[in-house]
């Protein structure tokens, strides 16, 4: 039987080992937010097509992470949980071109929330592995934050969302970016 010692070993070496996943997704962030700071009249339609797009990409590589790491801890289950939930929110997305802004709201502010739930409880799980989790831990915050903002303020109009989406976006990369320069030095340390 595993330690929760080793558990957490496991957990910080697979992120150390996968460290340019969370700095693609990272940079992915922060260039859709760029995207939409730059081209604030951007069309309902290209904004759907962009998050789709990102969604899906995003959810890629974060199931991607956690179907690779499987054998070296129980937790991947959290990971696979966020990709998943990233890729059928961006199927729906693609699928769904006819939709309502403020559906589209609706799938950004409940892909937010999971997303952002599944990386606290890793944070909260890594916390006494990694100097520095927090990173992981608020970008979760923020991404719960998001959410819940959407859900209570749809009236807001969809400039405002692209504006707050850009936002959103561009801290959480960062945060990501931060985070994955943090388990590389993991993976150097002895």
């Amino acid at each position: 039987m595993t330690s929760i010692a080793a558990m957490h070993d496991d957990l910080a070496g697979s992120l150390a080992k996968n460290w340019w996943l969370l700095l693609l997704r990272g940079l992915l962030a922060v260039a859709f937010g760029v995207l939409l700071f730059t081209r604030p009249s951007i069309s309902v339609a290209i904004l759907i097509t962009f998050f789709g797009a990102y969604s899906l990409v995003d959810g890629v590589f974060s199931a991607y992470s956690a179907i690779s790491q499987r054998s070296q801890h129980e937790h991947w289950v959290l990971m696979l949980v966020g990709g998943l939930c990233g890729i059928a929110i961006g199927l729906i997305t693609f699928y769904s071109p006819g939709i309502t802004a403020i559906v589209l709201l609706f799938y950004i502010a409940i892909w937010s929330i999971i997303i952002g739930i599944s990386q606290i409880i890793m944070a909260v799980k890594l916390r006494a592995e990694i100097k520095g989790e927090f990173w992981l831990g608020l970008a979760g915050l923020v991404s719960v934050l998001f959410g819940m903002y959407l859900i209570y303020n749809p009236g807001a109009g969809i400039l405002s969302v692209i504006w707050v989406l850009a936002a959103y976006a561009v801290l959480f990369g960062f945060l990501m970016i931060a985070l994955s320069l943090r388990v590389k030095g993991l993976a150097k340390a002895p």
